[in-house]
């Protein structure tokens, strides 16, 4: 066997025929109505089987400043591993899910439009995409089976042909209007009011009523026999393959023709049929007729010529469209359609849009206004995986991350509080006299927050732009991708603004100091990180401090002599986290009961646990290290043998604990080194 053979035959052993066979059943219409009595949910409308195929991936419940929300675990993208999973949008999410869940219950938002709105770049095609990937895939599952029928032709030669019905309609609806209550009473017979119920809604389309009609002629009005004319089978939606999902996008106005929505005339059929109003002489491929029992996405709907408009009004309200020549056609199918804020604007200006405006329901879909909710897209483009024979290193797509959040966010009202401290309390960081409810009210006097600022697409470009331009480097750092960020913005096409331009140059200088700070945090606990150094001088200030609490004597150590208790070494670390001599009394009395509860319920204290006072050690272990291992050393050419192997354990420690690999973390210590070397390192480390 050769090794192509070798190849298809093991291929051939992976696949599932009585899954493939499951998917393309055919069959009678009776063993149609047997499926329909055993599951009625096969006979679902669009919207239901919409709401139903987002549930079908499972929910979560989350808490986000004290308000409880769904996570639909759809959006995170199971089906494609992540590749369109959307991050902190919980709330719009959300929004969505309770529109389409009322369409699905028919309380009438079915009759609208699903307007997604908001700025370029914040996820809208990415919702849309994802409805229809779900569909695609749902319809694939026992779950969220679906069928239509084909029509029986003899050709000339005498065999037998299959013509399918061109809308992929409901097999149900062949039923007459005369017959469907009866049906319905035996199929429904039995389910209380809060079981679903079958429902037939709706009439075939132009061509499946015209291949109705001649059968019902030529059997003499006995319907029973046009079931023998037709077969029922399982239908897969596919975009590709244009059955039950459409995308119409706007082009320019001259190129552009309503057929495209509703089907056109086929010329050439026309001399078989004898006339252009003969359904077999049209094609019934419109983006409204292929999307029937699906869904359709309208790409900047608000760009649409006024003539589409129209269409789209009777197919939201009515559920009806009007295909040329032909009378009013049923549809059973999810409009979705996304614009931005200009377009929406000029909607809102415009009165005779005012019937359209009414026939929509508006979801806003702002930018992500969560630091790690952002970073979470950047690391799903620049992972591993993605970004190959190169490094990022550490916080380089964080720092990116913030300046994107921090021009979406509207100054504070609170004077005391900046835009940086904002960010950070949205993103879940404690600051001193700031709870929860003062988040939520942060929140709830910022509306439009979101709503502008600068797209993570910008910032994507950005980043590629930096991997590009330092090819010859093994790693890209966050000055690199702070250096394009600046340089794009001379020629950002949607800042007109030179007062925008300069706030969003602002906000880079203040990233800068925030990663300035971070790194040198870094750097200072990597020094400080000897546990037994740590350990020993904890152990020292409780010693001090229960002393000083209970107006003891500190036993000396080496004197055995009772001596008062250490103020100066008690206030060094305690001046480290800005802690006034004034509240002195006040934190050492926190850390002795703090100490006695943990005794209390049998544990041990260990100073981890307890942020504050690790943050105040390291600092003051760190002010105590520095000059023996002599940092601003790194910035000469020559480094003593004892130093380089100090600050090889420190860069050791940046590799182990932070991410760094060797040359970034040799980078991140020279930098550092650097600011130490200048002066500008704040008391307490910042």
């Amino acid at each position: 066997m050769t090794a192509g053979s070798d190849l298809i035959a093991k291929i051939a052993r992976r696949q599932d025929l009585a899954e493939y066979q499951k998917k393309h059943w055919t069959g009678t219409f009776a063993e149609y109505l047997d499926f329909v009595a055993r599951d009625p949910k096969v006979t679902r409308n669009a919207y239901q089987r919409v709401y139903d195929m987002i549930l079908s991936f499972g929910t979560d419940e989350i808490v986000i400043h004290k308000e409880k929300y769904v996570r639909y675990k759809f959006f995170d993208d199971p089906i494609d591993d992540g590749h369109d999973a959307i991050f902190g949008l919980e709330k719009p999410l959300m929004n969505l899910v309770n529109v389409l869940k009322s369409a699905a219950l028919g309380y009438g938002t079915e009759r609208r439009v699903l307007l997604l709105h908001g700025p370029v770049g914040s996820s809208k095609s990415t919702i849309a995409r994802l409805l229809k990937k779900g569909m695609e895939y749902y319809s694939q599952t026992d779950e969220g089976a679906l069928y239509t029928f084909d029509w029986r032709e003899e050709g000339p030669d005498g065999e037998t042909h299959w013509i399918p019905c061109p809308m992929h309609e409901e097999p149900l609806r062949l039923v007459p209007l005369e017959h469907r209550a009866a049906l319905l009473g035996e199929l429904n017979e039995g389910r209380s009011p809060d079981d679903f119920q079958v429902r037939i809604v709706g009439d075939l389309d132009p061509y499946c009523r015209q291949m109705f009609k001649e059968r019902l002629a030529s059997y003499s009005g006995d319907w029973t026999r046009v079931l023998d004319d037709i077969r029922v089978r399982r239908v897969i939606l596919s975009e590709q393959d244009r059955i039950g999902i459409g995308t119409f996008q706007p082009k320019d106005e001259k190129n552009q023709d309503a057929t495209e929505l509703t089907g056109d005339i086929n010329y050439r059929k026309i001399a078989e049929y004898g006339s252009d109003s003969d359904p077999r002489a049209f094609n019934f491929d419109g983006e409204f007729n292929i999307a029937n029992r699906g869904i359709i996405e309208f790409i900047e709907v608000l760009k649409l010529d006024v003539a589409f408009l129209y269409d789209l009004l009777g197919a939201s309200q009515e559920h009806k469209i009007k295909p040329k020549k032909f009378a009013q056609t049923d549809i059973d199918e999810v409009i979705v359609g996304h614009t931005n804020e200009p377009e929406y604007r000029k909607l809102q200006s415009n009165e005779f849009m005012e019937a359209l405006r009414d026939r929509t329901v508006k979801i806003d879909v702002p930018y992500v206004t969560k630091l790690s909710d952002e970073v979470k897209i950047y690391e799903k483009d620049y992972n591993s995986r993605r970004v190959t024979g190169k490094r990022i290193a550490p916080h380089t797509l964080e720092v990116a991350a913030m300046w994107a959040v921090l021009t979406r966010l509207e100054e504070p009202k609170n004077a005391g509080l900046t835009l940086m401290q904002k960010l950070k309390l949205y993103n879940g960081k404690t600051l001193p006299g700031f709870t929860e409810d003062n988040i939520k009210e942060l929140k709830e006097e910022a509306e439009r927050e979101g709503m502008h600022g600068i797209s993570p697409r910008y910032v994507q470009d950005k980043i590629s732009n930096a991997l590009v331009a330092h090819a010859d480097e093994r790693s890209v750092n966050p000055f690199m991708v702070l250096n394009e960020l600046e340089t794009g913005l001379r020629h950002h096409s949607l800042i007109n603004n030179e007062e925008v331009r300069k706030h969003y140059k602002h906000l880079l200088a203040v990233v800068k100091e925030e990663y300035e700070d971070v790194v040198k945090n870094e750097v200072q606990r990597a020094i400080a990180a000897d546990e037994e150094a740590l350990t020993r001088l904890c152990g020292n200030y409780i010693d001090n401090v229960k002393a000083y609490t209970q107006r003891e004597k500190v036993k000396n150590k080496y004197t055995g002599q009772p001596e008062e208790p250490d103020e100066r070494l008690m206030r060094s670390i305690e001046e480290k986290i800005d802690i006034p001599e004034s509240r002195k009394d006040d934190f050492r009395r926190e850390i002795m009961n703090y100490i006695g509860a943990l005794s209390l319920d049998g544990k041990s204290f260990d100073y981890k646990t307890n942020e504050r006072l690790q943050k105040a050690l390291e600092l003051k272990l760190f002010q105590d290290q520095k000059d023996t291992i002599k940092l601003t050393s790194l910035v000469s050419s020559v480094v003593d043998k004892d130093t380089q192997e100090k600050i090889d354990i420190v860069k050791g420690r940046l590799i182990r604990d932070y991410g760094y690999d060797e040359d970034s973390a040799s980078d991140v210590l020279n930098y550092v080194a650097s600011i130490f070397a200048r002066g500008d390192v704040k008391r307490g480390g910042g």
